[in-house]
């Protein structure tokens, strides 16, 4: 297998076409990369928990999917281990869509010659990679108030798998309806007769 690239070539946020379509004449990338993510929702679903901790992003980047699956298995596992499958619910809030390219062209001694590769050429796929912006939530946790600590320990050892900086953010959980009251609903108002 090849080898990766560094990822310092793809870390910026860019927005070329990339566009992937299931009609041919509309495709700009011939092929789409699997996606390396297994889950995206791990623990128990339908249990209600009083704590939400956040990992939310610094700066805008792009991470790379096998980065991502390396920061949810090394949170999952600490999670498990310490409090139990469960007692958490833990989701990954980006999903890869962007697919990245690359135009091999040799490097080395002797390459001069060997190199005439094009200035600026698109390339082949070689993966995909979730764009993310500042302030936006990467995984979240829910617990009760007894495991806060535990999440934010591993939240914050997910953190090191992924590039660029992180802050832990610790909430209340919010229901359903709170959330929904949140968002202001226009009236209607009645049409005088």
């Amino acid at each position: 297998m090849a080898k990766l690239r560094k990822f310092v070539c793809y870390r910026k946020v860019k927005r070329p076409y990339t566009r992937f379509s299931k009609y041919t004449d509309k495709n700009y990338v011939r092929a789409r990369p699997v996606c390396r993510v297994v889950n995206f929702t791990i623990g128990d679903t339908n249990a209600k928990f009083e704590m939400s901790v956040h990992l939310v992003a610094k700066t805008p980047l792009q991470i790379r999917d096998n980065a991502i699956e390396a920061a949810r298995q090394a949170c999952n596992r600490m999670l498990e281990k310490r409090i139990g499958k469960g007692n958490y619910f833990m989701q990954t809030r980006m999903y890869p869509h962007h697919i990245l390219r690359e135009n091999p062209m040799a490097s080395g001694a002797g390459a001069d010659r060997l190199s005439t590769g094009m200035a600026r050429s698109f390339g082949k796929p070689i993966g995909v990679a979730a764009q993310i912006w500042a302030g936006k939530s990467v995984f979240s946790v829910r617990c009760g108030k007894t495991n806060v600590d535990t999440a934010r320990l591993a939240l914050k050892r997910a953190s090191h798998k992924l590039p660029c900086q992180y802050r832990i953010v610790v909430e209340a959980t919010k229901t359903r309806q709170e959330r929904i009251s949140r968002v202001k609903m226009p009236t209607k108002k009645k049409a005088a007769e």
